[in-house]
């Protein structure tokens, strides 16, 4: 193989496909970019067998050919060359890189040991702008739990009906619930694996331009043109998360997002440092007060708010509670209460393609507020 590219676009694309190599795989050829020239293209693939990742970008063919190199090596190589042409040329297992007064020897390893990604023929088919699929992704992925013992939660549940795509993400602690319009006729119902939706969206531009997804059985795949991201899709039963949000409350509040943010982010200074991350909201006529107090210290700040129904007095892990509400984009915000011991479930004030349910902690009677 030998080939002229462009430094900027070839560093470019490998960081891109770099999103796809495990840590923690105990096959070495899957430490490892695929190099491979195909219909006037270089072809650049990378997998850890669950996802793959594939992109093509434009460069002067002079001989076809293929090889795999150590993913690390080759992008910390390519990304600290020059601003120029590249050319790569491989005879047998060895890949030299030149660039300007730069030149690499490199091994690699033959492209046939190197796995294929499977071949999903087209089954069901959608486009989503990147734009709203990249913030239904921000929305709910931090929900999903990182407990490998429960592989089903670590994904986000894509539901689609009648048109209207619901993801879902759950860890037992809270749920997070973004729909988006999707014009498909079908009915799909997948669990997709929360780390292949995280690195999609480092891909992602903030555009309306559509993305074209692909469902097939057991597999999914997300089509940016020059670059093609696959995934297994995770078995198993998701939980009936329609059956969790319940519509009937005691309390409502409406508040300033960002002020009822930046006093629990303050708040939380001192809450983390004792194990439960513990803040106490107490709701009484137009305020909100939140405190937390612990061996080191306690703090208490006052937010304004507009209040329906009873008071209340309730404690929430600070963490949980922040996360639902930062990746919320409304100004205002509305909060909902069925007493202490149930879920809150919080909405921006002026969208209803967002739901955010958290559960309280519980705790002593006794225990001041």
């Amino acid at each position: 193989m030998r080939i002229e590219i462009n430094q900027k676009l070839l560093a470019a694309h490998t960081n891109i496909v770099q999103k796809a190599i495990s840590s923690r795989t105990t096959l070495q050829i899957l430490d490892g970019i695929l190099l491979k020239t195909v219909d006037g293209k270089l072809k650049l693939t990378a997998t850890d067998l669950e996802i793959g990742i594939e992109s093509y970008v434009d460069c002067n063919i002079i001989e076809e050919g293929s090889i795999v190199v150590n993913s690390r090596i080759f992008g910390d190589i390519v990304k600290r060359l020059p601003d120029s042409t590249v050319n790569i040329s491989v005879v047998d297992s060895n890949i030299n890189i030149k660039c300007e007064n730069s030149e690499f020897n490199i091994k690699g390893s033959l492209a046939f040991e190197y796995p294929e990604l499977p071949l999903v023929i087209n089954q069901n088919t959608f486009k989503v702008p990147k734009d709203l699929l990249k913030s239904a992704i921000r929305q709910t992925i931090f929900a999903t739990t990182q407990d490998e013992t429960r592989p089903i939660l670590t994904g986000v549940l894509l539901e689609i009906e009648e048109g209207l795509g619901s993801f879902v993400a759950l860890d037992g602690y809270r749920l997070a619930l973004r729909s988006i319009p999707i014009e498909t006729k079908e009915n799909i119902k997948i669990v997709i694996p929360g780390r292949v939706l995280g690195e999609l969206s480092k891909i992602l531009d903030d555009t309306d331009e559509e993305i074209t997804i692909t469902v097939a059985p057991n597999h999914i795949i997300f089509d940016l043109g020059d670059t093609k991201v696959s995934s297994r899709l995770l078995e198993g039963q998701f939980i009936n998360y329609k059956d969790i949000i319940r519509k009937d409350h005691k309390t409502s509040v409406r508040v300033d997002k960002k002020a009822l943010q930046d006093s629990l982010e303050r708040a939380s200074l001192l809450a983390k440092e004792e194990k439960a991350n513990l803040v106490r909201l107490s709701i009484r006529d137009d305020q909100i007060t939140i405190k937390s107090n612990t061996e080191i210290g306690d703090v208490n700040e006052q937010v304004f708010c507009h209040k329906d129904g009873d008071d209340l007095n309730i404690a929430f892990n600070f963490r949980y509670i922040i996360e639902g509400i930062k990746v919320i984009d409304s100004e205002e915000i509305d909060l909902f209460f069925m007493g202490e011991l149930n879920p809150c479930i919080i909405n921006p004030t002026d969208e209803e393609n967002y739901t955010y349910l958290v559960l309280p902690v519980r705790i002593a009677k006794q225990e001041d507020y």
